[in-house]
């Protein structure tokens, strides 16, 4: 769906900011002043006035507002990638269920990530808030978005198993291990939404996510889906068909007996929670009963961690490029040959769904 070019241009990343409050377009306008890579070139007071301002000046990135008048961030997301597709950070507030509720349907339409609103100069988490921003402006920047293209999201047939796929049914999967980076929220939704409501295998998953909206997008998620989805707790035991959402601020592992192990140990590189130490863990407790899949996103974490699930015994899946907002971490995965499988989000239904049939056969 979108190829990363180099993530930092040459010339200056020209910022669109869209906020219908003046007090906080002041503050993300002071937050990106005097930085030599990022230009503000506009402001925009409503989502109509966003998408107006969009063609006429053809930025290179979005702060979408969620809450406006006239239009709201979720309406003009939709018609910029529909006239204009351009890269969008929602910038949301974390406290309000409609605002993330809204924040994470404007994933759906297109838009990239969600970063937490800054709430004044002299808050005590405005340095934090102010490097969030200022990262995820250049590092999103040099994503190349396109229009949703649905049919990657939901057509194909897998099509006849290879005789290494057959030995999946030979025994019993106990667990689905998932890591997803950016894009990776919309898919995680097609996929727990197309489930059936009495799957049996758990699912354990990784989505790295502002620690602040890690929370919200676990009830943004379970919404809609016939699956019970939840972050996860510390000491809780895996049950079949739910699904257990890494918290933030916390890694989260397997031990053994299925349960859940939350780590407040540093980031690895970079990620807390971090897709490796997941599929480390999983490999260790489940080895070849456990499937792996990796999806969309930046970056490489969980590869090293699915090549030592591989190892195991363990069926390993990617997601497709075409269905990927970024093909970076299905990429090095499948460079590293420890993938089995490359599949659509749709494939991926279709593949989970045999190995539930498989597994409520076996329990008979």
């Amino acid at each position: 769906m979108v190829t990363p070019p180099s993530l930092i241009p040459s010339s200056p990343i020209r910022v669109l900011i869209v906020d219908d409050s003046p007090s906080i377009r002041t503050i993300l306008n002071l937050m990106l002043s005097d930085l030599p890579d990022i230009q503000v070139v506009g402001n925009a007071v409503h989502g109509a006035e966003a998408v107006r301002m969009t063609l006429r000046l053809k930025p290179d990135l979005i702060t979408m507002d969620i809450r406006m008048p006239v239009m709201d961030g979720l309406e003009a997301t939709n018609q910029i990638m529909r006239v204009h597709p351009t890269p969008i950070i929602v910038v949301a507030n974390s406290v309000y269920e409609a605002d993330y509720n809204i924040a994470f349907k404007a994933l759906e339409a297109g838009a990239l990530t969600v970063i937490e609103k800054p709430y004044g100069l002299l808050t005590k988490n405005y340095d934090v808030v102010r490097d969030q921003l200022i990262s995820t402006v250049r590092t999103m920047a040099g994503i190349k978005v396109l229009s949703r293209n649905k049919a990657a999201f939901s057509a194909n047939n897998i099509g006849p198993m290879t005789a290494m796929l057959y030995s999946l049914f030979t025994h019993r999967v106990r667990v689905v291990a998932i890591a997803a980076s950016t894009g990776g929220p919309p898919v995680l939704k097609y996929i727990f939404d197309n489930l059936p409501g009495d799957f049996s295998i758990p699912i354990v998953v990784v989505q790295h996510v502002l620690d602040a909206f890690a929370q919200g997008m676990a009830d943004w998620l379970n919404s809609t889906s016939p699956l019970s989805i939840t972050t996860a707790f510390d000491q809780d035991r895996l049950i079949s068909g739910k699904v257990y959402l890494a918290p933030g601020g916390n890694h989260l592992t397997v031990a053994p007996g299925g349960i859940l192990r939350l780590v407040s140990s540093p980031p690895v590189r970079g990620h807390r929670p971090s897709a490796n130490l997941l599929y480390e863990s999983v490999a260790k407790t489940f080895g070849k009963d456990a499937i792996g899949i990796i999806l969309t996103g930046m970056g490489e974490d969980g590869v090293e961690g699915l090549q030592t699930l591989g190892k195991t015994g363990a069926h390993i899946i990617a997601q497709s490029e075409e269905s990927s907002v970024v093909f970076g971490m299905p990429k090095v995965a499948i460079e590293s040959g420890t993938v089995d499988e490359i599949l659509s989000p749709a494939e991926i239904v279709t593949r989970l769904i045999k190995l539930h049939t498989h597994s409520l056969s076996v329990n008979k």
